[in-house]
């Protein structure tokens, strides 16, 4: 591995890793939070929380934990033969489904119906909570599986 692999392989594990923190920290303890606020005042809460998210620094590190996944993807398939490859293949793709895919796909939808008030709190929270379990395992095991390559390649 040369220099700027070696940073930015690290980037892409110390990414994942804060990513699933970001997620874990809603999972155990805010949501629970809002959860006992009375139903419009936990709503109001997440709508401000959602605002909030969708500025610096959360959207860089969740679209450059991203841009980082994809070029480590890229990285590994350019070097298959190399120890470590299928590794940092799979622990990339792990974080980027949990990071985009899974907020694309389920979280944003459901912050949108919250925002426009399509779905009610006690909804909301029945699917919103599991999703955001989802991510957090995923990008946890994003980052520990992408270790692994990293520490392969030596």
């Amino acid at each position: 591995m040369n220099r700027s692999w070696d940073v930015l392989a690290s980037a892409a594990v110390v990414g994942s890793g804060l990513l699933a923190g970001v997620f874990f920290a809603f999972s155990a303890f805010v949501m629970s939070g809002l959860r006992r606020l009375p139903e419009s005042e936990g709503a109001a809460a997440m709508r401000s929380l959602n605002v909030t998210a969708q500025r610096p620094p959360l959207m860089i590190a969740l679209f450059g934990v991203s841009a980082l996944s994809v070029a480590v993807i890229v990285r590994a398939v350019a070097t298959w033969s190399r120890p470590g490859a299928a590794w940092l293949l799979a622990g990339a793709l792990l974080t980027l489904i949990g990071a985009v895919g899974v907020t694309a796909a389920v979280n944003v939808p459901l912050n949108n119906r919250l925002d426009a008030g399509a779905i009610t709190w006690s909804r909301y929270l029945a699917d919103w909570n599991p999703a955001n379990h989802v991510r957090t395992v995923l990008c946890l095991a994003g980052c520990a599986v992408l270790l692994v390559g990293v520490l392969r390649r030596y």
